[in-house]
């Protein structure tokens, strides 16, 4: 049987050049830029930017590009490159909780958080896959937000970008109705090439941490299971409630101000609480989780990148039994990579779908995709794609 096929980045000069031709064919004139934002995989700290956690993700080689020009109405005129038909026209008058709907809420709800009073012309063309769980809301939120930012002159330092996620983060909240946290955006806007960065979610502070995969001679093995995924279900926003609700019943301001030490004691706490056995998975979860952020970095910080696999299994387990976020696909790859030599590998992401990722041996990355492959098939399941995560750099001008 022949290899796997690798969902490949274009090259970037390439993708800029299409999206401006996309928008010379949609508008009749030249953009006045192009912009574009990674997707991101988180390498640990899932389910806990909520909370009060730590994460750490990296940003991929895929991203989303925006050719945009500005308008001296309210008006904001969207096409996509990619779906021909999926149009969006309105004022940013129209722009509020629950509207528009679909994906247009991603671009429009961008200038009415950063609180624009005038409008654009873009084109989108996206390099992330869709619902893979590796943040293509994000990148499409990002690059409008940095394309709007440019052209206004405003900061673009980290601490500009860091205003910039805010106001991506609240795009998503209210206009797409998405209850997600800040980690995506923060990726996507504040990574830099060959690194990851740990987010601090409760100021948002960042310290990137160096990620020399290659160096250690390995490679980080995205396997997108082309499983459904949206952060706009049910499921995503119960979780996030039963965070909350246990860090209340624990008179704490978030779960992430329980010591690990202490987790025995927090959980005895929580018995006679109303779903008390869901809220001691939920929080012991969670608690462990931050804890796991906090010794990767540790690991990253001193070249051991080797030893972060361990605490990748981990993750999974928690994720798959005390946070109950996992599917079977996930399951799949993560228990098919381990069995065919990974160091580590658990899901990323929201979850209920989505990605999964393995620290595998770089000489290895086509057998554990192989294998991956080959067991999705045994199962009857759609076949899943595979990315190759490489550390990039966060969203900017590109045209």
């Amino acid at each position: 049987m022949s290899a796997p096929a690798f969902f490949e980045a274009p090259a970037r000069a390439e993708a800029a050049e299409a999206v401006a031709d996309a928008y010379r064919d949609a508008f009749g004139e030249t953009p006045e830029g192009v912009w574009s934002a990674p997707g991101r995989v988180n390498l640990i700290g899932e389910h806990v930017d909520y909370t009060g956690g730590l994460c750490l993700p990296l940003a991929l080689p895929h991203r989303t590009f925006v050719a945009l020009s500005p308008r001296h109405d309210d008006v904001v005129r969207v096409r996509s490159a990619q779906e021909a038909g999926a149009d969006w026209e309105g004022s940013l008058a129209e722009v509020g909780a629950g509207s528009p709907e679909g994906w247009a809420a991603y671009v429009a709800g961008v200038p009415w958080a950063m609180g624009h009073e005038h409008g654009f012309d873009a084109v989108v063309d996206g390099h992330v896959p869709l619902g893979s769980g590796l943040s293509s809301s994000a990148a499409l939120e990002c690059a409008v937000a940095i394309a709007l930012a440019d052209l206004a002159g405003l900061p673009t330092d980290d601490a500009g970008r860091a205003e910039l996620a805010g106001a991506c983060v609240q795009a998503e909240n209210v206009v797409a109705g998405a209850n997600t946290g800040g980690m995506d955006q923060a990726a996507s806007l504040r990574c830099r090439e060959g690194g990851a960065i740990l987010l601090d979610t409760r100021d948002d502070s960042v310290t990137h941490l160096p990620l020399d995969l290659a160096g250690a001679g390995l490679a980080l093995l995205v396997v997108d299971t082309r499983a459904a995924h949206s952060h706009s279900g049910g499921e995503y926003g119960a979780r996030r409630a039963d965070v909350e609700r246990a860090a209340r019943a624990l008179g704490v301001p978030d779960l992430r101000a329980v010591d690990p030490a202490d987790l025995d004691e927090a959980l005895a706490r929580l018995a006679g609480q109303p779903g008390a056995e869901v809220l001691t998975r939920r929080v012991r979860h969670a608690v462990t989780e931050i804890d796991r952020v906090a010794r990767t970095a540790q690991l990253l910080r001193a070249g051991r990148v080797r030893e972060v696999g361990a605490l990748m299994d981990a993750s999974h387990e928690s994720l798959r039994h005390d946070y109950e976020v996992s599917a079977r696909e996930l399951d799949l790859v993560v228990d098919t990579a381990r069995a065919a030599g990974a160091l580590g590998a658990r899901m990323t992401g929201g979850g209920f779908g989505g990605s999964a990722i393995a620290l595998v041996e770089r000489d290895a990355t086509g057998e554990v995709a192989a294998a991956v492959r080959d067991a999705f098939a045994r199962e009857r399941l759609r076949a899943p794609q595979f990315l190759a995560a490489l550390p990039s750099r966060g969203a900017g001008r590109d045209a």
